[in-house]
């Protein structure tokens, strides 16, 4: 299995989810994606859409695997630059091995705000917190949408842990291809580059169709028509049009490259291609 032995599941002390609270009468991303590393924090009709995805696209369980190992080790990385607080946007329902944990392994002092839209996410995000951060000294969630980087970043939930007088660690890993080219995807990383001081990093990751086989090329038009139908469609992006996202930025080694090729910790045992992402880490001068 690649980058991980085993599917992580969703963390044991986050609150169970009552279907009432969210809606359930059609797939959310979040929760797919929950579906796919073998989470539990996903409903009915998302398992259904969940396995019809992999039983016609079967790289997105990879593609799932590979992304969150990148996110760990991009944080890890991270941190031993010095950087000790992080903003992850579009984090996703909390899994084992959550950028908090991780960066605070590393750093005990170090801060991450979560964001994301999807209720859901943020429910079990809350749940997690309350057990391990009940006062919000390190960790806090936020209920917002990328597409609003001014309620983001001047958020007080935000402002209270992220201090943009020093580096920050901005992760947008798995998310900007839900953003549609009509929401002009690059001016608003311009929007986020602008508000991040000196030092800080970005570390994104992208689905691609760029460089891949016809069989994949075809299962991503599949993938395509199968999220079109869903709030949450997706888009996927060439080379060309990712590094546009990273614009501004120097990217450090190895640069921009398939995800399990971003500073690997253990020999992959797939195709890099195979991952069907992008992934990159750059500072901001």
């Amino acid at each position: 299995m690649p980058d991980s032995p085993q599917f992580p599941r969703t963390a044991p002390d986050a609150a169970p989810v009552q279907s009432g609270e969210v809606d359930v009468k059609r797939p959310s991303a979040a929760r797919a994606y929950d579906y796919y590393l073998g989470g539990s924090s996903n409903f009915g009709v998302d398992r259904e859409f969940g396995a019809r995805v992999l039983e016609q696209v079967p790289f997105v369980r990879t593609f799932a695997v590979t992304n969150r190992s990148f996110l760990r080790r991009a944080v890890r990385w991270l941190c031993e630059q010095g950087v000790d607080q992080f903003l992850d946007i579009g984090s996703g329902i909390p899994t084992v091995g959550n950028v908090h944990e991780v960066a605070q392994q590393a750093n005990p002092r170090a801060r991450t705000v979560y964001v994301d839209h999807e209720p859901v996410a943020v429910r079990h995000a809350a749940a997690i917190l309350d057990s391990a951060d009940p006062d919000r000294t390190r960790t806090d969630v936020l209920q917002a949408d990328l597409r609003d980087p001014d309620g983001i970043l001047g958020s007080p939930v935000t402002r209270s842990l992220i201090d943009f007088s020093r580096p920050v660690g901005l992760l947008i890993v798995a998310t900007m291809h839900f953003i549609g080219p009509g929401d002009r995807p690059v001016e608003l990383m311009a929007r986020y580059r602008d508000a991040l001081p000196s030092g800080s990093f970005l570390a994104m990751s992208h689905l691609t169709v760029d460089g891949v086989t016809a069989e994949m090329l075809e299962q991503g038009r599949i993938l395509e028509q199968l999220y079109a139908n869903t709030p949450n469609p997706g888009y996927f992006r060439d080379r060309a049009e990712f590094a546009a996202l990273l614009d501004g930025y120097e990217l450090v080694e190895p640069g921009l490259v398939w995800v399990p090729e971003w500073r690997p910790d253990q020999q992959e045992s797939i195709e890099p291609a195979a991952s069907a992402t992008l992934a990159a880490v750059g500072r901001k001068p």
